[in-house]
């Protein structure tokens, strides 16, 4: 007898739990949707989208720029102008090739200039360092409209 009670009072703790463990990764899932969909978020995501669709980029949903760059900008405006966010912007302009195949481009300056839309809205304060670096490029006109 006490072999069943134990067993029933075991289920019941592992259903507790259960119930306990869904409950605080659905309150977690809201309240992270919620950080990022504040009204400065959407408002920074409604003025990037019309920047860049007034410069002729194609423009994600309010919804993408809005979880993607919160309202500070998340990655983006996390120091672009330190030497390591520098170099992974300029390796991602690249031929795509692996190991010692890989080697830098002629980028097209429209593709370079939608980052500086972005560090416009969201952090102005550092598009200047930045600009400087875009400045140095050698870019061309390779995509065609």
């Amino acid at each position: 007898m006490t072999t069943g009670l134990m067993a029933s009072r075991h289920r019941w703790i592992y259903l507790g739990s259960i119930v306990l463990l869904v409950a605080m990764l659905v309150t977690g899932l809201l309240s992270f949707t919620q950080l990022h969909a504040t009204d400065l978020a959407n408002e920074k995501a409604k003025e990037l989208a019309t920047r860049l669709g007034s410069a002729g980029y194609p423009v994600p949903t309010q919804d993408q720029i809005t979880h993607t760059l919160g309202e500070d900008g998340g990655a983006v405006c996390a120091d672009p102008a330190n030497a390591l966010n520098q170099a992974q912007w300029t390796y991602g302009m690249s031929n795509g090739a692996g190991g010692p195949g890989r080697r830098p481009v002629l980028s097209d300056r429209e593709v370079v200039k939608a980052e500086a839309i972005v560090l416009s809205v969201y952090c102005p304060d550092r598009l200047a360092a930045v600009q400087d670096s875009i400045d140095d490029l050698d870019l061309r006109d390779t995509v065609r409209k």
